[in-house]
């Protein structure tokens, strides 16, 4: 029966990264994967990450399952952490699923058992395993407007004016922060204009927020996603642990579903176990019991978050140099975006031609996109990506 099975397009990004293996340049630079990398190129594990795997490991005397949503200590340590006071936990129904990819696939099946014909509006770009989930669920999507190739920033207002053609029953899918692919957020002021067109069109914000911590800080990156659960009826959130707490192995995700009354609550949080029941019936344990472990202890958590910082400041630290060095070379401030822009990714907005012209001619290995991983540079490497820049005319 499966030779009627079709073969499927080849992952571009692990296509890169077997290039980048085989090229033999000293000065060759990868940009491509979306991992964070410290300036020798290693994921480290996080100080507190170890601390609490040996606590657990003392500790822990059974590998039972915790429950078809996971265990409700992490589902409140992560509720907390990205929520705050914004709304009552009363009315977050939650489930752990493995990484934030299960939270985004769970987020989508839910939205397609309570509304079948709900159109999902996407920005453009978007994270493609977004647009891959969607159309695998044969969901109905619509793109609407966000990075402006010229500015290299959100294009705001064709963001707006194609967000209000939402309606209620439709999806809006929002990055919490730190967008991937293109490292362009909005402002305060813009967050308010689109709450105004979500509580306009009655249409359901859903978030995704896989960086907090990334950008501007664990409270800044939380903010939009607060502010928006507090002012609309119902939401869903889809968040990561890979990044911040830098468990990318381990697969720990929370999807979290904002209501309006208990009645609603009850009804979300049943529908949350179903669908993990139909999907994996109970979620990985190990990630998510060392997330809460850190967040319930005030020193670890501490730790964490100092650590969390040093990354940060790190990463805009290779910006702030990247643009710095560009301008020299360049005499102009045409690359200021790339100090502006949060997270691990930017998004030149050059063309594939260019992108491949900088792997052939100088080893810098970027997605066609020109999506780069900010994280891939360290202060040795800037120079070569910015000389490269400017010798393919970017």
């Amino acid at each position: 029966m499966f030779e009627t099975l079709k073969e499927q397009p080849a992952d571009k990004i692990l296509a890169l990264v077997q290039m980048y293996r085989d090229d033999p340049r000293d000065t060759k630079v990868d940009l491509g994967v979306g991992v964070y990398k410290d300036a020798t190129g290693l994921t480290p594990v996080m100080r507190a990450v170890k601390a609490a795997e040996q606590r657990i490991w003392e500790a822990q005397d059974t590998k039972v399952y915790t429950g078809l949503t996971g265990d409700p200590a992490f589902a409140d340590a992560m509720v907390g952490l990205v929520l705050g006071d914004a709304v009552s936990r009363g009315t977050v129904a939650a489930a752990a699923t493995p990484g934030g990819t299960g939270a985004v696939r769970q987020a989508f099946e839910m939205i397609k058992m309570a509304k079948p014909d709900a159109r999902v509006f996407v920005s453009d770009p978007t994270w493609p395993n977004h647009l891959s989930i969607l159309k695998y669920l044969e969901m109905d999507m619509v793109p609407y407007r966000y990075f402006d190739d010229e500015t290299r920033g959100v294009d705001f207002d064709g963001m707006l004016a194609d967000l209000k053609g939402a309606q209620a029953g439709d999806v809006v899918l929002l990055h919490g922060c730190c967008h991937n692919p293109t490292g362009a957020n909005l402002n305060a002021t813009q967050w308010d204009a689109v709450i105004e067109v979500l509580q306009e069109t009655g249409a359901t914000p859903m978030i995704d927020i896989a960086y907090q911590g990334f950008g501007d800080g664990l409270d800044a990156d939380a903010a939009a996603t607060r502010k928006i659960a507090a002012s609309v009826p119902e939401c869903l959130i889809a968040a990561s642990c890979s990044k911040n707490f830098g468990i990318y192995r381990e697969r720990t995700g929370l999807l979290m579903a904002v209501a309006a009354d208990p009645a609603a609550h009850k009804l979300n949080q049943g529908t949350l176990a179903y669908l993990n029941r139909q999907n994996f019936s109970f979620p990985p344990d190990h990630g998510a019991r060392i997330v809460s472990t850190i967040l319930e202890d005030d020193t670890l958590r501490g730790d964490w978050m100092a650590e969390l910082e040093e990354v940060r400041l790190g990463m805009l630290g290779l910006r702030e140099q990247l643009a710095g060095e560009l301008q020299r070379l360049s005499g102009s401030d045409r690359f200021g975006f790339l100090a502006e822009h949060r997270g691990m990714f930017s998004r030149l907005g050059t063309t594939p031609q260019k992108v491949e012209e900088l792997r052939e001619k100088h080893g810098i290995y970027m997605v066609g996109d020109s999506r780069m991983n900010i994280a891939g540079l360290n202060t040795q490497s800037v120079p070569i990506l910015a000389a490269a820049i400017i010798d393919v005319g970017i």
